[in-house]
């Protein structure tokens, strides 16, 4: 923008000002006002309409698969996506702070009286890619897997019987709860128990079976899923004892 559009501007925005109103109170008594009628209108929706209430929470459940709220599964892809534990910190506060950060400084460092957005390629850019990666990243959330499940392809020897049995032990694991203390692979958490990828070279199909009935604190004893169970327990061992 040169000089004299400069100028142009100047006046035109002057006289644009002398014909407007001041934002208090004229401004704020609409956006009062309108926050009064969305108020109004969700009450009488909830009296009439009520709300929906989802089954009673069962803190004992191994199948339930948590998700956020649509809004945050961007967030959610975030995490899913950044797997080193050193990271977490850094997805969880530092990415969203960061931005929050810019977005708020946005009118300091960029004093540009130029509006249009062609002339104003990096603003457009950052903006257009911010929207785009926040879209893909909810799609992304949105249809991510269960949490309940171990993405792992079984040992290329394993056929017939022993290969059924085998999915079964990786459906029993992944739906103990095993993954919140445990990592398998790319599933579970990286602690406080040590990671299972690879328990089988350590310990053979007997120990692992020994210390499923008779872990040590805080794990759970898997003592009575043997007794009830017989046959999810030993496929369990199965599935744990191939992990080499």
């Amino acid at each position: 923008m040169n000089q004299l559009e400069k100028e142009e501007y100047l006046r035109e925005y002057a006289l644009l000002k002398t014909k407007g109103k001041p934002f208090f109170p004229y401004a704020i008594a609409k956006d009062s006002a309108m926050a009064v009628i969305v108020l109004v209108v969700i009450i009488l929706m909830s009296l009439i309409l009520g709300a929906e209430l989802g089954p009673k929470a069962d803190p004992t459940t191994t199948t339930y698969v948590p998700r956020p709220e649509w809004y945050f599964f961007f967030l959610f892809e975030v995490l899913r996506i950044i797997k080193p534990p050193e990271f977490v910190p850094m997805a969880t506060i530092g990415v969203p702070t960061l931005c929050m950060i810019l977005l708020f400084l946005l009118p300091f460092y960029d004093r540009g009286a130029e509006r249009r957005p062609e002339r104003r390629p990096i603003a457009t850019a950052a903006g257009i890619l911010t929207i785009f990666a926040m879209a893909y990243l909810t799609f992304l959330g949105a249809n991510a897997g269960s949490p309940n499940e171990i993405d792992m392809a079984p040992p290329a020897d394993l056929k017939g019987t022993a290969l059924t049995q085998w999915n079964q032990g990786r459906l029993v694991v992944a739906q103990s709860g095993c993954l919140a203390c445990h990592q398998i692979g790319e599933n579970g958490n990286h602690g406080p128990g040590p990671r299972l990828t690879h328990v089988a070279r350590n310990l053979p199909a007997a120990a692992i079976a020994q210390t499923l009935r008779n872990p040590t604190a805080p794990m759970p004893s898997f003592a009575r899923l043997a007794e009830t169970q017989p046959e999810k327990f030993q496929a369990m061992v199965a599935f744990l004892g191939s992990l080499k």
